[in-house]
């Protein structure tokens, strides 16, 4: 399958990439040895790609001192051979609310690893590269990471002088799990969950000249820890991976940046938009409620639709024409361009940012069969993907680049697919937004925990099998971080279901946290418990079926789909994490996996007039030692042939 390269420049329209055209600083301290020296030469030579940038790369990391190498011998992507640790994910991280003036955190910094109770860190240890994990290679460190451990980072900070008398906000997209900040010898606060952007304003913390920035991190993944209660959200981490369970993602795997903003500055965008009314609806936050003026200007193809001035905190909306109304697909996924000052009361500019925004609406209702379907736009519409993990050989939870990270999603878009499910992880803010902007419905389940099998999973019947018996510390937990993942994803127009629950994994009080879900956004649609203990409530009732697609459970008052099926591995020599691999279904070769997946689809397509409703098929690329990928796991091999994108869009069709 030929592979299109989405390019990064179509994106200019909504924003503008940062930081690319930094020059390289040299490093002050050389320290390599010829054993490094070589790791470096073979690594870069092992991982074709872009020549002219890979020997920059590495003569720039032999001449400034090796700080810094991808680290072990596990198999790694052909991006990994041309990350630049002084331009590591260089763009803006959060375009949803972007602003020009930013500077990027992301590089090598100093670490240390000592005991959870240390109070300050001991002797460093070298460098590690943000924001990879430090069990991931391309951190340069590679380290198990335990309950017991605690990860100190370091580095100074210069803040610009063109930043004097602003506010300085320290954001990070995610650190897994619990993170405390200390600015200049003084702490400036803390944050738990793995999978949530947070930010703190350090103004009052900082100095003229170097600013000492240290971070520590604690991170039990799946291990007990009394006080936080039996287990911390942490998805498909594990202490002890092999099967279903991959290596943890400890400490920061998100972007680190600063930004200089006003005493009064935009917080985040909240987006109702009014599909049957064709209204562009967004408050735009502001911290302690002020009520302030700003001016809103809504563009389409660099032609502006609508302006208005309102107030923040408050609702604005803007009225489309029927010439300007582009409703967002995934065939169209038509995006409109947000720009928005913040005023002071005199009309001072007080804050500016660009974003976007997507016009649709997903329902629940009966197609002309009478049938419960999913329904964008008013049309019933087959969701079709694959499992998602987001899961890296050489980043684990990061991907190693943002090219990396499109081509993911584009290789699914050139198989035909219209949806992703993402599995147990959510991703950093850029991935939702290019599903917005190419086009793909998104699933997006909460990273589970509490797996320790006090419940019981029985999803053959309705209301089948008994809760997990979570400590109150576990479920103040779970409603902490599921709340956050929500408000920081609820802006993508991409995602049209929430998933609290996957089968029955750490499974409780299913209703409740439906409801609760419900308070935080009800223009999407909830899957209680993807292939779990069935509840009547939310909006599906979802199957899970290996290998084969089966419909074993009909219950018509909810949506009926299959959430996971397939599993069909085909290991491919040298591109594989480790020798003890395994599928639901173990294929000999291309040709036959293709034809197996053709099978399972004309069994699906099959179903479509019965009731079933969506197929998400199990996965997008290996993952360790799972092999039931379309794609190795070092994304070098596609394993299915062109044939599927046929049978793909003929199932989305069927409902047209």
């Amino acid at each position: 399958m030929e592979v299109r390269n989405y390019q990064k420049e179509s994106l200019s329209e909504t924003f503008t990439d940062k930081k690319k055209g930094r020059k390289l600083k040299k490093f002050s301290l050389i320290f390599g040895t010829l054993a490094v020296i070589a790791m470096i030469v073979l690594t870069v030579t092992f991982l074709p790609a872009s020549k002219g940038k890979e020997e920059i790369i590495k003569r720039k990391l032999i001449e400034n001192g090796l700080k810094w190498a991808p680290a072990g011998d596990k198999i790694k992507t052909r991006w990994a051979s041309t990350i630049d640790p002084e331009n590591v994910w260089p763009e803006y991280p959060r375009p949803q609310l972007e602003r020009k003036d930013w500077l990027n955190l992301n590089g090598l910094w100093q670490y240390s690893v000592g005991n959870i109770n240390d109070e300050s860190p001991g002797a460093y240890e070298g460098y590690i590269l943000v924001p990879f994990p430090i069990e991931s290679s391309l951190s340069g460190v590679m380290k198990t990471f335990t309950k017991d451990n605690s990860l100190w980072y370091y580095r100074e900070v210069e803040i610009p002088n063109t930043w004097n008398g602003k506010h300085i906000l320290l954001n990070f997209g995610a650190v897994d799990w619990r993170c405390e900040v200390y600015i200049n010898n003084q702490k400036v606060g803390e944050h738990t969950g793995g999978y949530t952007h947070f930010y703190f304003d350090i103004t009052s913390y900082l100095q003229s000249g170097k600013n000492q920035f240290l971070i520590k991190v604690v991170d039990v993944s799946d291990t007990v820890y009394s006080n936080w209660g039996k287990y911390q959200p942490v998805g498909k981490q594990s202490i002890t991976p092999n099967g279903i369970w991959y290596t943890p993602s400890s400490g920061i795997w998100q972007t680190v940046w600063l930004e200089p903003v006003s005493e009064q500055y935009f917080e985040k965008l909240e987006i109702n938009n009014d599909y049957y009314n064709k209204q562009v609806k967004v408050t735009f936050k502001v911290p302690n409620n002020a009520k302030l003026p700003v001016d809103f200007t809504l563009k389409f193809n660099n032609q502006v639709v609508g302006q208005t001035r309102g107030t923040s905190n408050e609702e604005i909306s803007i009225s489309l024409s029927n010439d300007n109304f582009k409703p967002w697909s995934p065939d169209e996924p038509n995006l409109y361009i947000i720009e928005a000052n913040l005023l002071s009361n005199s009309g001072a500019v007080l804050d500016t940012i660009s974003s976007y925004t997507a016009i649709r609406v997903v329902e629940s209702k009966k197609d002309s069969n009478n049938i419960l379907r999913i329904f964008l736009n008013n049309k019933p519409i087959f969701n079709m993907g694959p499992l998602d993990q987001g899961y890296w050989p050489d980043g684990l939870y990061t991907p190693p680049s943002e090219e990396a990270m499109i081509y993911d999603i584009q290789v699914l878009k050139d198989f035909g697919y219209n949806t992703i499910r993402k599995h147990a992880k959510t991703e950093l803010f850029r991935y939702y937004y290019y599903c917005d902007k190419m086009g793909m419905l998104v699933w997006q389940d909460m990273p589970s925990g509490n797996v320790d099998g006090s419940g019981s999973w029985d999803n053959s019947h309705m209301d089948g099998g008994s809760d997990t018996q979570r400590t109150q510390q576990s479920k103040d937990n779970y409603y902490k971080e599921w709340g956050e993942i929500i408000e920081n994803l609820k802006f993508f127009q991409s995602i049209i279901i929430w998933t609290p629950f996957n089968e029955a994994w750490g499974q409780f009080e299913t209703e409740a946290v439906v409801d609760y879900t419900l308070t935080f956004d009800t223009s999407r649609l909830i899957n209680a418990a993807s292939g779990g203990n069935h509840r009547v409530c939310g909006n599906f009732v979802d199957i899970h079926s290996y290998p084969g697609p089966n419909y074993f459970l009909k219950y018509e008052p909810l949506i009926n789909v299959i959430g996971e099926y397939g599993g069909l591995g085909l290991e491919i020599k040298n591109h594989t994490w480790k020798g003890d691999n395994w599928g639901y279904e173990v294929l000999k070769d291309k040709r036959e996996l293709t034809d197996r997946y053709i099978e399972f689809m004309k069994t699906l397509i099959n179903l479509v007039p019965q009731g079933i409703s969506a197929g998400i098929y199990t996965q997008t690329t290996d993952v360790e030692g799972e092999i039931n990928g379309l794609i190795t796991y070092d994304r070098a091999e596609i394993k299915a042939y062109d044939d599927i994108k046929e049978y793909n869009q003929k199932i989305i069709n069927s409902l047209n």
